[in-house]
């Protein structure tokens, strides 16, 4: 079974006035439901892509997150109309921005609608501006209400941003509308290879959130500094640029071309672990984790300890192909 393609015209096309077919919401979460039936856990996993892509690209990335998950939950790629042009950049800029009510209103269904227990959401590039400004979205409609009587309702529990090609200071305005209280944690990933935003960033003269601080994404202020220390239990910036294969291409793919980031990004997601759990260590000049070089070690040294069963298998699994070999 695929993963759910979700277009952009899941909701009414303002344009047209057209609404979807009656019965599709609730066929839609029957669909949703069967798969959870047959999965380990209840979990919904959205996958929300970067610009300049065909309409077949979401599917196939979030074909091979499922695959290595293991086939459990469900997993929705979700397709906005972006525009297969290196040339469209400004205008799949906006779009993504306009069309943040369509996820939200999709992630609103899949909680009021399914038997699902959590909801995680990966955003990539271009992307994370409609992920953010949904879950801002989500927050302005909750306000006032605490953590955890947001959590009740809406499910979210991993949110995490790959590539993040959003200005810093929009970012800062969505924390200030309650944005860290939509999911249980938001995770950042950041590099100082990523040749995209550095793009991006002349393109805009504004810093983008996943580059890491210095250099020409600027030094990190006292403010944020604060703010990384005060929430770090519900924000975690992660800084990928000593881990092995980010700097492939235009070191904008890291999420699909390093061993290293796709496993942490699938401990998160499998066994939602803390960043010291899964083997990221703290540098020491700013509150923002980092890989050490004996990562793979720490990793499995993770997965022995929450996962035993598997670290098994797979260490039966190395031997028998070692001694065929």
């Amino acid at each position: 079974m695929t993963p759910f393609l979700i277009p952009y015209w899941l909701d009414v096309d303002i344009a047209t006035n057209s609404n979807p077919p009656p019965d599709a919401t609730e066929q839609f979460a029957e669909a949703i439901n069967a798969q959870l039936a047959r999965s380990n856990g209840k979990d919904v996993y959205i996958y929300v892509h970067g610009y300049k892509v065909v309409f077949e690209n979401p599917l196939l990335v979030s074909t091979e997150l499922w695959h290595f998950l293991g086939y459990n939950g469900v997993f929705i790629a979700y397709s906005w109309p972006s525009t297969p042009s290196k040339f469209a950049y400004i205008k799949d800029s906006d779009t993504a921005a306009g069309f943040a009510r369509n996820l939200r209103l999709l992630i609103e269904s899949v909680a009021a609608n399914t038997d699902v227990e959590r909801i995680h959401i990966i955003g990539y590039s271009n992307g994370t501006r409609l992920v953010t400004r949904a879950l801002e979205q989500l927050a302005l409609k909750h306000y006032g209400e605490g953590a955890d009587e947001i959590y009740e309702e809406l499910r979210i529990e991993n949110v995490i941003l790959i590539g993040s090609d959003l200005d810093r200071g929009v970012f800062g305005s969505y924390i200030a509308d309650g944005l860290l209280n939509v999911s249980k944690h938001l995770t950042v990933y950041l590099s100082k290879h990523d040749k995209a935003l550095g793009f991006a960033r002349f393109l805009t003269r504004r810093d983008r959130l996943g580059q890491m601080w210095g250099g020409s994404a600027g030094e990190m202020t006292p403010f944020a500094r604060d703010a990384l220390i005060k929430f770090r239990d519900r924000i975690s910036f992660i800084n990928v640029s000593e881990a092995e294969g980010v700097r492939t291409g235009n070191g904008h793919g890291y999420f699909r071309s390093s061993l290293w980031v796709s496993s942490d990004l699938l401990m998160t997601l499998t066994y939602r672990l803390t960043p010291e759990q899964r083997g990221l260590i703290e540098q020491d000049d700013l509150p923002v984790y980092t890989f050490p070089s004996d990562y793979i070690e720490r990793l499995w040294g993770a997965i022995e300890e929450v996962d035993p069963e598997f670290a098994k298998s797979y260490r039966v699994f190395k031997a028998l192909r070692a001694k065929s070999e």
